[in-house]
């Protein structure tokens, strides 16, 4: 499995390679000498040889017999590079030209504006698709259930490293996303990693790229709301769907959360930010409690303690209040 990774990016097939290595080992080779370190023929070596010279991979040493002598590995790899280089400009104009062409029918046709994923497992590989392909943006509105398993620490760490700090990522949480244990710790991470996170009203689930592509589920009851998905291209919905976003966006409330970081005196130590913060989004006792490992008792406590303090009617107005004076985790 090695080997066929080293090179395959480059156009390179698995016997192409096996013949080039081989050629870098033993150094100038006949066809009968290849053939025998690759374990081939000379006649299978012979039919690679064009192919191997159109690579830039091999040449021939002067002289009878034929001998063959491999291109030193940074040479080999540059004319490769370059080629394909060469190969996605070549694409890209392409694509600028059928767009062109595309764009002469007046429009895109309703069956180019949506697509439709079905079973959970395609719905996961699209979602992490358009996530993974966005370059500028990537707006969620998240809420249970899930199609990517958010517990799930090496997955989480990939996407991370894909997206490198780009795109901007603006996530708005809705409290029933925290029912589910380790949610919490899910988006802390996420904070972490630059994601700009809200709490507030999330009326179906929804995540969109670039604002060139989204992809929400197609069927409304909760139990099967990953068994399918709608995938929405340019069109008057999908701006109706990044304004719904923006309207959201507006009217959630920010989550800032940390793991470690001291309060300035006078503010609510951590637990109690964390607290107000998940009361913001309206989040009830014993989710609260569950995701930040504290008996609902406990909760009720600090619950009625910060209502106190703020001045507030309502559970829900205390950390409305929070965020206001600027007391939620930073």
């Amino acid at each position: 499995m090695a080997l066929r990774r080293l090179m395959e990016g480059l156009g390179v097939t698995v016997a192409e390679e096996t013949a080039y290595r081989a050629l870098l080992r033993h150094g100038p080779a006949t066809l009968a000498e290849l053939a025998a370190e690759t374990g081939s023929s000379a006649a299978a070596i012979r039919r690679l040889l064009p192919r191997l010279e159109d690579l830039g991979l091999t040449s021939r040493v002067a002289g009878r017999p034929l001998r063959l002598v491999a291109t030193p590995p940074d040479i080999a790899v540059d004319i490769l590079v370059a080629r394909r280089q060469e190969e996605l400009t070549h694409s890209r104009a392409a694509a600028a030209l059928l767009a062109t062409e595309a764009a002469g029918r007046g429009g895109p046709q309703p069956e180019e504006v949506l697509e439709v994923v079905t079973g959970h497992d395609a719905v996961a590989r699209r979602y992490l698709q358009l996530e993974r392909d966005a370059t500028r943006e990537l707006l969620v509105l998240v809420r249970p259930p899930y199609a990517v398993d958010v517990g799930d620490g090496h997955q989480n760490a990939r996407r991370a490293a894909r997206r490198g700090g780009s795109p901007i990522v603006r996530g708005i949480y809705s409290p029933l996303a925290f029912e589910q244990p380790g949610m919490l710790a899910h988006a802390r991470r996420a904070v972490a990693d630059g994601e700009q996170a809200r709490l507030g009203q999330v009326p179906v689930k929804l995540a969109v790229a670039d604002a060139r592509v989204a992809i929400l589920p197609l069927a409304s009851e909760e139990d099967l709301a990953v068994g399918s998905a709608l995938v929405v291209h340019p069109s008057a919905l999908l701006d109706a769907l990044v304004g719904l976003f923006e309207t959201l966006w507006r009217a959630a409330v920010p989550l800032r959360l940390t793991e470690d970081r001291l309060q300035p005196e006078g503010r609510p130590r951590v637990p109690d930010a964390e607290v107000l913060a998940l009361l913001a989004g309206g989040m009830k006792d014993d989710a609260i409690a569950r995701q930040l490992g504290l008996s609902p008792r406990t909760v009720q406590r600090r619950v009625q303690v910060l209502c106190e303090r703020l001045g507030a009617r309502t559970r829900f107005h205390a950390g409305v209040l929070a965020a206001q004076h600027d007391l939620l985790p930073e």
